[in-house]
Parts: C-alpha cells; sequence; structure tokens
C-alpha cells in the first residue's frame, strides 16, 4: 500500500465560488483559507509530512491591486491570529517563492513564523508566495551556474527551493480545471494528479481522504513494468 509522504494542492476557484455565492471574489479566498485549515488538519491526520499549497503565483500580479492588497491582507491576518496555535501543534512553515516583491511588513511576519516554527516537526506547509516553476528553475541554472557546477538532473533537483523536501507523490487541482499552471512543473513528473471539479472552498476532509484513499490503490512503476509482467 502507497503511503504518501508530499501532497500539493493548487487551491483554485475561489474568486468563482464567491461571485457564483453572489458576493465579492475576496469573500471566496476569504473562505478559501478556512478550507486550508480543515485540509491541514486532515493532512496530519493522514501522517502527511510535507503539504505544499499554491497561495499566490508569479502570474497573480495580473490581478486588480484591490485583490492583490486583500490575498496579502488574509495573510497578515492568518500569521497574526494563528501563529501560537501552529507552534502549538507542532507545525513547521516553510516558503517556496521569491518574497522581494512583497510588503516589508508582510516579508518580516512570514520570516518571523519560518523561524518560530522551523523546529516543529508533525508536519511541514510549504507555501508557495510569488511562485513559479520556470522562474524556479531558471534561478536552479543560474546558481549551478554561480557555483561552477556541472548541468546535471541532481544539481537541479539541489538548487530548487524544494531541495531538501521529497517530490509530491499527489497533486490535487479544484476549480474543475485541468493544467497544472506553472507549478512543480520539475517535481511533479511523477506524480498522480487528481482534477476536482469542486471549487476550493467546497472541498473538504472527505475530499481530501478520498483521494488519499485512491493513490494507496495506485501501482506506481515509474517507466518499469508491474511484478509479474513480462
Amino acid at each position: 500500500m502507497n503511503l504518501p509522504k508530499h501532497v500539493a494542492i493548487i487551491m483554485d476557484g475561489n474568486g468563482r465560488w464567491g461571485l457564483k455565492k453572489k458576493k465579492s471574489r475576496n469573500f471566496g479566498h476569504k473562505k478559501g483559507l478556512e478550507v486550508v485549515e480543515k485540509i491541514i488538519e486532515s493532512a496530519i491526520n493522514q501522517k502527511i509530512k510535507f503539504l505544499t499549497l499554491f497561495v499566490f503565483s508569479t502570474e497573480n500580479w495580473k490581478r486588480p491591486n484591490k485583490e492583490i492588497n486583500y490575498l496579502f491582507k488574509l495573510l497578515n491576518y492568518y500569521i497574526d491570529k494563528k501563529i501560537q496555535k501552529l507552534i502549538n501543534k507542532n507545525i513547521k512553515i516553510s516558503i517556496i517563492g521569491n518574497l522581494r516583491p512583497f510588503p516589508k511588513l508582510l516579508k518580516s511576519k512570514i520570516k518571523k513564523v519560518q523561524n518560530l516554527t522551523k523546529y516543529n516537526s508533525k508536519i511541514q506547509i510549504n507555501m508557495a508566495l510569488n511562485y513559479g516553476s520556470r522562474q524556479e528553475i531558471v534561478q536552479a541554472l543560474k546558481k549551478i551556474k554561480k557555483k561552477n557546477l556541472s548541468i546535471t538532473e541532481n544539481n537541479i533537483k539541489n538548487n530548487l527551493y524544494t531541495k531538501n523536501i521529497p517530490d509530491p507523490e499527489i497533486l490535487i487541482r479544484t476549480g474543475d480545471t485541468k493544467r497544472i499552471s506553472n507549478f512543480l512543473i520539475w517535481q511533479c513528473i511523477y506524480s498522480e494528479i487528481f482534477f476536482v471539479k469542486k471549487m476550493w472552498p467546497d472541498f473538504n476532509k472527505n475530499d481530501f481522504i478520498k483521494i488519499i484513499s485512491m493513490y494507496k490503490k495506485i501501482n506506481r512503476n515509474f517507466g518499469g513494468l508491474d511484478v509479474g509482467t513480462k
């Protein structure tokens, strides 16, 4: 039976969900944050060690400033209100992405969270902030060149944001969209991908557990043959 160590999620559909409810896109983002907490709890119960969440992509800067500022406000709120809970639950927070363009206060708070939770070991939550997989690979190649190393798969892997993290066995995308949108394209080459019709605010623990159960039944041979196959 396969037991996943790492699950990655593209939490798509917040804005559309908010509009569908005759509210705002920001209302959808707020509800989506509530779902994040529930899925983290479920991941802990499922003994998953790494959970990577696509929070803000390099392409999200194209959105209206009002929406971007609200997303930053939500992040600020979550850090202020939940940091002690994260510490008490032994949750480690790690960031993948480029924080340089973020507001100074928010960057400071994010770094504080990483520092305060760095020794926690129950589960590691990787928050992808201003993250783009193509950008990540380009930056890895620049690091390799600066270190005067040869271009090899291993050297690229060791210079990615996820260098000390196992590749995701599972990639989930909600929102009824069937693409991975510049998310972990190096790391997800052997991930089992589950596209979910529900928008993220409607995704729940049962949906998550069902996907984990489906994954456990998959025979993963990584390009080889199944045992007993001639």
